[in-house]
């Protein structure tokens, strides 16, 4: 493992991932293939600008010519993808998008990683891939798929695909199934930074339904160090749940941003609930940890650090949520 190919890392988890192997990792070359969606961004990546161990190329992973070439030119020996639509709401309304990303994008890259005979192929996933989990279950990485939307059925679909190729051609796979992360270059469209940065602003934070659906989140930082170690120590073959193990109710999460910031709590406006909104994810972490990976951030302590950073970075998100951004949030919350 010399050369990496980092898919989606102009996007909020993979550029943090970025930032953190070329600061372990002072022997791999990264480089970064990217379409630059409306969650892509460079600016994710400016602080790598310049390193030699690092190269970005713009290119869609469902462009096969674009995948070889990537590969060759930069003699690429693992992928770790990350490239990914994950939005709920934007799946909702425009399904499709996500089946051809998630799904199809997905199996492009592995048949290039099996032609290439490449080292290793990384998968990143999600927990919403096992469905609502009632309390106190939690979720172990054996156990069925129940999506309930359609970006978590676009990522189950994925999973299979990766654990066909190992089983069928021995392509060397593993797979990370991450809880909701929060932290640096987050895009507003999900809540804790959408939350953020209303309340920021004095605006509502838009509450879906009752509020008490449960989240693990977890800070970005710690998913990256999940990453690293299962791409490095797990088992061929294998998935593993990356998550804190403890959940939050969104209404509470919601309640402590507005401390945080000194905000009122009459900011909070309840709205129609997501349809099919999963109520609760719970990760069983235990087979990670057992390799030895333990959190470094609390909830609280994760969350003080991603509310921190929006505060001293408005150049950041400014920009977005003046742009396309708007017109999407106006459409997506006028009806509720």
């Amino acid at each position: 493992m010399k050369n990496l190919l980092i898919t989606g890392a102009a996007g909020f988890i993979g550029s943090n991932f970025v930032h953190h192997m070329l600061a372990k990792y002072p022997g791999y070359k990264l480089v970064v293939f990217d379409k630059l969606t409306y969650a892509g961004r460079l600016e994710n990546l400016k602080a790598a600008e310049g390193n030699p161990q690092f190269a970005f190329v713009r290119g869609d992973i469902c462009d096969r010519a674009a995948v070889d070439g990537a590969i060759r030119e930069h003699a690429i020996d693992t992928i770790v993808h990350f490239a990914a639509e994950s939005h709920v709401d934007q799946s909702i309304h425009s399904p499709l998008v996500f089946t051809e990303a998630n799904v199809t994008g997905t199996q492009v890259l592995l048949e290039a990683a099996r032609q290439n005979k490449l080292e290793r192929f990384h998968h990143i996933s999600t927990d919403e891939v096992y469905g609502a989990i009632p309390a106190p279950n939690r979720s172990k990485e054996g156990d069925a798929f129940e999506p309930r939307s359609p970006y978590s059925a676009s990522k189950a679909a994925a999973e299979h695909l990766v654990y066909a190729y190992h089983i069928t051609y021995g392509l060397a796979t593993t797979i990370t199934r991450g809880s909701n992360n929060i932290g640096p270059f987050h895009y507003p469209e999900k809540a804790v930074p959408l939350f953020t940065t209303n309340a920021i602003d004095d605006l509502p934070l838009p509450i879906y339904g009752d509020g008490k659906q449960m989240r693990d989140y977890q800070y970005v930082g710690d998913h990256c160090e999940g990453i690293d170690l299962v791409l490095h120590k797990g088992v061929l073959g294998e998935a593993y749940n990356v998550g804190t193990g403890v959940e939050t109710y969104n209404i509470d999460m919601a309640h402590k941003i507005l401390a945080i910031l000194g905000k009122p709590t009459s900011l909070i406006t309840h709205v129609a609930d997501r349809v099919g909104h999963d109520r609760r994810y719970a990760l069983d972490v235990s087979k990670l940890k057992a390799l030895g990976w333990v959190p470094r951030h609390t909830f609280d302590q994760a969350l003080e650090a991603t509310v921190k950073w929006f505060v001293e970075n408005e150049w950041w998100w400014r920009p977005i949520k003046s742009g396309e951004f708007k017109a999407w949030y106006d459409k997506n919350y006028a009806a509720r």
